[in-house]
C-alpha cells in the first residue's frame, strides 16, 4: 500500500480496540503489514489457509462463527476480529465462519500478531481476554463434556516451579528462563507467601532501576489470589477474568500444590465454560436478560443428564443466579444512577449456600454502609424493588416469607444488621431460630467484600461457643427427622395431592444443612456451603473423619436423588417438587437411601448429645 492507501487503514485501526491503545508508530507498522481480503456472501463461508493462520479484522460486513456442529459461537461485525483462537491456542481451525454480508477484511500474518503480543501488553491482554470470553460463550452446555464437572486438577501444572523468598531476582529469573515459565511461586518456611511473574520483574525491578540482587520477597506479589484443588475449571476462569490475572496458585491449606495459567485454560480441549454466564453479561436491557434466563431449566436438565455431582450442579446454578443478580443491579443502576453509598447485596438460604436446584425462590437482603438519608432510602427502595421484580421475571419467584431486599425490614445499614443478629443470638426464641436457619447462611453477591466481612466477623464471634444459642439451634434442627420408621421402612407423606412420597428437601438435605450450620457456628467457621462446612469441620477435628465423610456422602446422595427425581418430573411434564416415590427406585437405591437417612439420624443424635446435654 502507498501512503494514501495506508491512511484510512490507520484511521480505522486507531478507532477500534485493541489497536486504539497502541502508539501511532505501532499502528503505522501494523497497517503496512496488512493484506486486504474481500468476502462475498455468495461464498457462504470463509476459506482458511490451515498452514498460515492469521488474524482477521472486519473492516465491513458481518460474519458468524459456528462450531463444528453448527452451534453459534459469536457474531462479528465492523471493528471486531476472528481467527485469534487458533493463533493463541496453536490448535487447528475447527470452527466455521459464515459470511452474512459482503465485506472487506484485513488480514494480519501470524508472525506480526505474535510480535505485537510480545511487545504490546494491552494488545496481548485484549486477545487473551477475548479468547477466555470466547471459551465462556462457546457452544451450548454439552452433557458429555462439561467444564462445570471438570476440576482444576485436570489441567493444572502439578509440579509448580518454586523459589525461596530470600532468593535474588536474578536467580529467580534464571530459573524462569531454564523452565520456560512466566511465573514462579514463592515459598517461605514451606508456606506459599507470594508469586513472582514476568510483569513483577518488569514493573518492580527493571522499571524501578533496582539491582538484580534484590530479594524476591521485595519484588513478588504478596498474598496472591489462589484457587483450591476442588475448584471447577469454570469457577477458576471466572476468578481470573474478574481479577484480570493470568497466573493462579492452586493450594491445599497453606501448601501450594500446583499452578494454573490462562494458557493452560485456553489450550485445554475440555474447556467448555458456561455459555449462559457469558450471555448474561452481554445483555443490554432487562427484557433481553429475562429471555436469556429461560435457558436455565435446560441448563439444569443438561447437568442432570450428564450425571454431574449434586454439589457441582448447585454451584453452577448458583453462579448463574449470582450473574443474573449482578447484571440486574448494573442495568438498574444505569437507569437510577450511581448509588449514594457503598452497599452489599446479600444472598441467604440456598443461594447463600450455593446449593440451588429447581423451584428456588428468592432469599436476599441489602447491607448498607451507613444510615441512609431520605434520598438514599428512596434510591435503594427503587433499586431493590426493580432487582427483585427482575429476579421474579427470570424465574426466581418472590419469597413467600417476604425475606427480600425490597422489604425495608431486610434493607438495613451495617449497625442495624449487627444489632439484629445480636438480638437473634442473645434471644434464641423460636422466630429468631427460624431466621437463623436462613440468615446465618449468607454470602455477598455484589458490593465490597470488606463491608460483608465486618458483619460476618461480628456474627461469628457472637455465635462461637455460645452454649445457649447453639442449644436453641440444635433443638430447632431436631424438630424434623429423616423419613424412617420401625424396621427402617420409609415414612411417606402427601405432597399436597393424593400422591405419597418422601420429602427429600425438608426430611433430608435441609437436616444436613442444619447439622453442618450448628457445628460451623459453634466453631466460628466462615464457610456457608454445606459440603465445604463439613470438610472444614473434619479438617478442624470438630467432627471425626469417619462421621464427616459419611455425612458428606449422605448429603451428596440425597441431593443427587432429589435432582434426579426433579429431572424425571420435568421430562415427564409432571409438577416439579421435592417428593420422591419409593416405588420408582430399584432395591439397591432404596437400600442406599435408607443408609443415607440412617447417617442423618445418627448425626442428629450427635448434635443432641453435644449441644443439648446440659439443657
Amino acid at each position: 500500500m502507498d501512503a494514501s492507501e495506508l491512511q484510512p487503514v490507520e484511521q480505522f485501526l486507531a478507532a477500534h480496540p485493541p489497536f486504539d491503545s497502541l502508539p501511532a508508530q505501532v499502528i503505522s507498522y501494523f497497517a503496512k503489514n496488512i493484506i486486504v481480503g474481500y468476502y462475498s456472501k455468495a461464498s457462504a463461508f470463509v476459506t482458511f489457509d490451515k498452514d498460515n493462520p492469521k488474524l482477521y479484522i472486519v473492516r465491513s460486513g458481518a460474519f458468524e462463527v459456528r462450531d463444528p456442529e453448527g452451534v453459534l459461537v459469536d457474531r462479528v461485525a465492523e471493528g471486531e476480529c476472528f481467527g485469534f483462537s487458533t493463533l493463541l491456542s496453536g490448535e487447528k481451525v475447527v470452527n466455521k465462519v459464515a459470511i452474512l454480508e459482503d465485506g472487506l477484511v484485513y488480514h494480519l500474518p501470524q508472525v506480526i500478531f505474535e510480535q505485537l503480543r510480545a511487545e504490546q501488553r494491552s494488545f496481548d491482554q485484549f486477545f487473551t481476554r477475548a479468547f477466555a470470553k470466547r471459551l465462556r460463550n462457546e457452544g451450548r452446555f454439552k452433557a458429555k463434556d462439561l467444564t462445570t464437572t471438570s476440576r482444576i486438577t485436570s489441567i493444572m501444572c502439578a509440579n509448580p516451579i518454586i523459589v525461596q523468598a530470600q532468593a535474588s531476582v536474578i536467580d529467580a529469573a534464571k530459573i524462569m528462563r531454564e523452565h520456560r515459565v512466566s511465573s514462579v511461586l514463592v515459598i517461605d518456611n514451606h508456606k506459599l507467601v507470594g508469586i513472582l511473574t514476568d510483569r513483577d520483574l518488569r514493573n518492580r525491578v527493571i522499571a524501578e532501576g533496582l539491582d538484580t540482587s534484590t530479594l524476591v520477597s521485595q519484588a513478588m506479589t504478596i498474598n496472591p489470589i489462589v484457587t483450591h484443588a476442588n475448584a471447577l475449571v469454570f469457577e477458576t476462569m471466572l476468578t481470573m477474568s474478574e481479577h484480570n490475572i493470568h497466573h493462579l496458585p492452586v493450594v491445599e491449606g497453606s501448601q501450594a500444590i500446583g499452578m494454573i495459567t490462562s494458557t493452560d485454560i485456553l489450550r485445554a480441549q475440555r474447556s467448555q465454560p458456561l455459555l449462559l454466564i457469558g450471555e448474561i453479561g452481554r445483555q443490554a436491557n432487562i427484557d433481553s436478560l429475562i429471555q436469556v434466563s429461560k435457558q436455565i431449566p435446560l441448563l439444569l436438565q443438561n447437568l442432570i443428564s450428564a450425571d454431574a455431582r449434586a454439589e457441582e450442579i448447585g454451584r453452577v446454578l448458583t453462579s448463574v443466579t449470582d450473574a443474573l443478580t449482578r447484571r440486574l443491579i448494573e442495568l438498574n443502576q444505569q437507569i437510577l444512577g450511581k448509588a449514594p453509598m457503598a452497599f452489599c447485596w446479600l444472598a441467604f438460604g440456598s443461594q447463600g449456600r450455593q446449593d440451588q436446584v429447581a423451584c428456588s425462590d428468592q432469599d436476599n437482603g441489602l447491607l448498607l454502609a451507613h444510615e441512609p438519608d431520605e434520598f438514599a432510602a428512596s434510591y435503594f427502595d427503587a433499586l431493590t424493588k426493580a432487582v427483585c421484580k427482575g429476579l421474579d421475571q427470570c424465574g426466581y419467584v418472590y419469597c413467600p416469607g417476604d425475606i427480600m431486599a425490597q422489604n425495608p425490614k431486610w434493607r438495613l445499614p451495617l449497625n442495624q444488621w449487627k444489632a439484629l443478629f445480636k438480638h437473634w443470638v442473645l434471644t434464641p426464641e423460636p422466630k429468631a431460630l427460624m431466621h437463623a436457619s436462613i440468615f446465618f447462611d449468607m454470602r455477598p453477591v455484589f458490593g465490597p467484600m470488606s463491608l460483608f466481612n465486618e458483619l460476618q466477623d461480628e456474627v461469628l464471634a457472637s455465635t462461637k461457643d455460645n452454649d445457649i444459642f447453639l442449644a436453641g439451634m440444635a433443638g430447632n434442627s431436631l424438630t424434623e427427622s429423616p423419613p424412617l420408621g420401625f424396621f427402617r421402612k420409609f415414612v411417606l407423606e402427601r405432597d399436597g395431592s393424593e400422591v405419597k412420597g418422601m420429602d427429600l428437601k425438608h426430611k433430608g438435605s435441609a437436616l444436613i444443612n442444619d447439622i453442618a450450620r450448628v457445628y460451623a457456628l459453634s466453631a466460628g467457621i466462615k464457610e456457608v456451603n454445606t459440603a465445604k462446612r463439613i470438610r472444614a469441620l473434619m479438617d478442624a477435628n470438630i467432627i471425626n473423619r469417619k462421621d464427616a465423610l459419611n455425612l458428606a456422602d449422605a448429603h451428596e446422595f440425597i441431593a443427587h436423588m432429589r435432582l434426579a427425581n426433579q429431572g424425571y418430573q420435568a421430562t415427564h411434564n409432571l409438577p416439579v417438587n421435592n417428593f420422591l416415590k419409593p416405588q420408582h427406585l430399584s432395591s439397591l437405591l432404596r437400600h442406599q437411601l435408607r443408609d443415607a437417612f440412617k447417617v442423618v439420624h445418627d448425626a442428629q443424635a450427635g448434635i443432641k448429645l453435644k449441644f443439648l446435654r446440659s439443657f
